[in-house]
């Protein structure tokens, strides 16, 4: 299981220098070391599927930066005091590491979450105060080196940690984050596709050793896909999928469409056979010009060619009625185009939904 997802090299993260060698750091998990869409009008045009995602919205981008940026301070300045290297875990690893927090976490972000393997190792400080963890199957995870004084926990192993400490929707939303950020960073991805990264998440996850909500975390499993961009994105999946809208393909590259400087042209949420598809659109969508602009140039090259692109908004997400509004329009365009589904009028849980898939697979009635 220990190499299924190696370390990344030091530089990474973009905090150290690429041949920068570690030292031995006796109280944290050994880090093993491996070898080390832009704005233009859309055309018609023959182009390959892209493997990894495309880039986060700046707004998104410039806070995930910033947070990392005064995190990683407030590690260093901790473990200077201790005056050994700390492991931290929890959500103080999803911002060291770039990944959007979940938003109905118990866990106190602002606290900073030490990990260890017991008791007896565990790392305690009162000033600055630090929270400790004990998460038994450290032992098999691909700790991170984020500068000499700061490591992070394995992102997988970050997010199974997590899953008793959030919603089992949120443990969806970050099971895709954790997919795309792993996607994002060459070191981290080393060489495999989106696709392959999803089938080691779950290989590793199962292979752990039963820890607290190892059970939700297999439900949740069954629910993550790769290359979705942002949370909202997940969020508007899900949406779908709880109203029984067939499983959309996510960041669908649309054969022979380009931009006029060849990158591909992708859809948030996509039902190619049909041609209908969801496009989020966050704030930067409608204050930026220019990106306002291309979606615009995109989205009516897509409409000449058939396409219904239907938009999503913050605002269709704010809550439930809002959530089955949106699925009954896309739902709507997926049966005028001759889908044959079981649109349902509420929504059904996950848990709901995972308990169904079961027993179709088993042949239960």
């Amino acid at each position: 299981m220990n190499d299924i997802l190696p370390t990344p090299p030091p530089g990474v993260f973009d905090d150290e220098p690429s041949g920068w060698t570690r030292p031995h750091t006796p109280g944290v998990a050994s880090a093993r070391t491996i070898n080390p869409e832009l704005r233009s009008s859309p055309r018609m045009a023959s182009s390959a599927p892209t493997v990894i995602t495309g880039p986060v919205s700046p707004a998104m981008s410039e806070t995930l930066t910033q947070r990392k940026r005064e995190m990683l301070k407030r590690c260093t300045d901790a473990a200077q005091q201790l005056g050994q290297p700390v492991l931290f875990g929890m959500t103080t690893s999803l911002i060291l590491q770039s990944v959007p927090l979940p938003k109905d976490c118990d866990i106190d972000p602002a606290e900073l979450h030490t990990v260890s393997d017991s008791h007896r190792t565990r790392i305690r400080a009162i000033v600055p105060p630090t929270t400790p963890h004990i998460w038994k199957p450290l032992s098999d995870a691909h700790n991170v080196r984020i500068n000499k004084h700061v490591y992070a926990l394995d992102l997988i192993h970050t997010w199974a940690q997590l899953a008793a400490h959030i919603s089992l929707e949120s443990l969806v939303i970050l099971g895709d984050a954790i997919l795309t950020a792993i996607a994002r960073k060459p070191g981290l991805a080393n060489g495999r596709t989106a696709d392959g990264i999803y089938q080691d998440f779950v290989r590793q996850v199962t292979e752990l050793p039963k820890f607290n909500a190892k059970s939700k975390c297999m439900i949740a499993l069954a629910f993550i896909t790769p290359r979705v961009d942002s949370p909202m994105e997940s969020k508007t999946r899900i949406a779908t999928t709880k109203y029984g809208l067939p499983p959309a393909v996510t960041n669908y590259t649309v054969p022979g469409a380009t931009f006029s400087n060849g990158a591909p042209i992708t859809l948030d949420l996509a039902w190619p056979e049909f041609r209908v598809a969801i496009e989020y659109d966050g704030d930067h969508h409608r204050t930026d010009k220019n990106q306002w602009r291309r979606d615009n140039d995109k989205r009516e090259l897509l409409r000449h060619h058939h396409w219904i692109v239907i938009i999503a908004t913050a605002a269709n997400m704010a809550d439930e009625p809002s959530q089955a509004e949106l699925a009954y329009r896309a739902g709507r365009q997926l049966a005028l185009r001759g889908a044959i589904f079981d649109f349902t009028l509420t929504a059904t849980p996950l848990n709901e939904l995972a308990r169904r898939k079961r027993r179709k697979s088993t042949g239960a009635h």
